[in-house]
């Protein structure tokens, strides 16, 4: 990719593989049509270049963005639109050229048999970082971030290269306090509902039949939080998703879990417990009291990083705000 000097308010990107320009316009200019929304610049293909008008500042968002995009399928990997809108939203000057430099050149680049991931936005890169550097993460921040699908992708990728031995995914079923007994059926259609988006997970990223084989072989175990008590978790790379629906004392239980050779990740929202009023979320009281200490790591989120659907994270926003005011004295 060639950047050209801007010439009458208009910038050119001259692209040196053409079937990447089909890649990068994507299917029916779709991939320039979300960029020209979300930044206001008009993208149009000439040729093997992309000729960009419209301000300065949107010509600079819609070039980052095409940078941005290039670079990741020159790496190999595909364009969603969550990606390009990722891509759009954050300028490739404010990025940190460490975590920017490493998604192009593969080094926090997920594989797995289905899925090649890498991160959407620096907040994305810097948690897989957290997540490969310490025993013990904490991901935290709004739902749609891709916090807990990045966890599983991690310990999918520790389970398949055999840097560990089992993959246990854990959720506090129900309310914090387990409270499934009148529900109908046995144990396992009782609680499945509730752990079913980790099974989505995990089928995302490995075919189905294998993975329903590692988990009638013990290598894979989706289960209730009370599940973990009395139990130490060696050489696994173990998750607890919906962490702030877990009491202290449930999530002291899980953390001292912690077995030798294990990798441990803790995901949820504070601000959305579902705990009766006045009991303090477990999430919320590990992370003020571990922060700082060796080996713990936590990365958080917010609405600006949400990679669903872009209302998400203007929902999500109006909700931040109202929360806001009524926290503020005399709001």
């Amino acid at each position: 990719m060639t950047d050209m000097p801007s010439d009458n308010n208009l910038d050119r990107l001259i692209i040196d593989d053409n079937a990447l320009i089909v890649e990068l316009a994507g299917p029916h200019d779709r991939n320039l049509a979300l960029i020209e929304d979300a930044t206001g610049a008009r993208i149009d293909p000439r040729g093997n270049e992309f000729a960009i008008s419209g301000g300065e500042g949107a010509r600079e968002r819609a070039r980052s963005a095409l940078k941005a995009l290039h670079d990741r399928l020159k790496a190999g990997l595909m364009i969603e639109p969550a990606d390009v809108r990722a891509a759009a939203g954050e300028p490739l000057g404010q990025r940190k050229k460490k975590n920017t430099d490493a998604a192009v050149s593969g080094s926090i680049i997920i594989k797995t048999p289905k899925r090649t991931l890498a991160p959407q936005n620096e907040s994305q890169a810097t948690y897989l970082e957290t997540l490969r550097e310490n025993e013990l993460a904490f991901g935290v921040g709004p739902a749609g971030t891709g916090k807990t699908y990045l966890a599983v992708a991690h310990a999918v990728s520790l389970l398949l290269s055999g840097a560990v031995e089992r993959l246990i995914l854990s959720r506090p079923a129900i309310e914090a306090g387990e409270r499934i007994g009148y529900l109908p059926g046995d144990m396992k259609e009782k609680v499945d509902p509730y752990l079913r988006p980790l099974y989505d997970a995990l089928y995302d990223m490995m075919h189905k039949d294998y993975v329903e084989r590692r988990i009638e072989a013990g290598d894979i175990e989706i289960a209730p939080l009370a599940f973990m008590r009395g139990r130490t978790l060696a050489r696994a790379a173990v998750i607890l998703d919906e962490a702030q629906n877990a009491t202290v004392a449930q999530t002291k239980m899980f953390l001292t879990r912690l077995g030798e050779g294990s990798h441990m990740t803790l995901t949820g929202d504070p601000s959305q417990s579902d705990l009766p009023r006045g009991e303090i979320s477990g999430l919320a009281d590990a992370l003020s009291l571990l922060g700082g200490v060796k080996g713990v790591g936590v990365s958080t989120f917010t609405s600006r990083d949400v990679v669903r659907h872009p209302l998400v994270a203007r929902i999500l926003e109006k909700y931040e705000a109202r929360d806001a005011s009524h926290r503020t004295p005399g709001g």
